[in-house]
């Protein structure tokens, strides 16, 4: 699947978040690159890169850059054999990400099934 429509079905997959959920979500961008840095796993479907709202003291303000959620395309295509299960992940890693920018750790993600 080529990065025009990869990036399409994270825009499908994005729309599909609870609204109660995306409302509560302020000043993030979520990008899509074709693989991880190289300095991490080469499999990472995906990373919040930003301060957790619960870590926030006296930021934000004019100019303020966004957070970024990543989702990286090729490791994501290679667990994936469907369009539909493309959505799929990255619905559960844009929900994933999106729960750090809430402060919430991988060890209370496993424990919710948000692997």
């Amino acid at each position: 699947m080529g990065r025009e429509a990869f990036e399409a079905l994270v825009d499908e997959a994005v729309e599909m978040i609870p609204p109660k959920l995306a409302d509560m979500v302020d000043n993030v961008a979520v990008i899509v690159e074709d693989t991880p840095p190289t300095d991490g796993p080469s499999d990472l479907l995906g990373e919040y890169i930003g301060t957790p709202v619960t870590e926030r003291w006296g930021y934000g303000g004019i100019g303020q850059l966004p957070d970024r959620i990543m989702v990286y395309r090729l490791p994501t295509l290679a667990i994936c054999d469907t369009p539909q299960d493309v959505v799929d992940e990255v619905v559960i890693t844009v929900v994933h990400e999106i729960a750090h920018y809430f402060g919430i750790e991988e060890d209370k993600l496993h424990e919710l099934g948000w692997q």
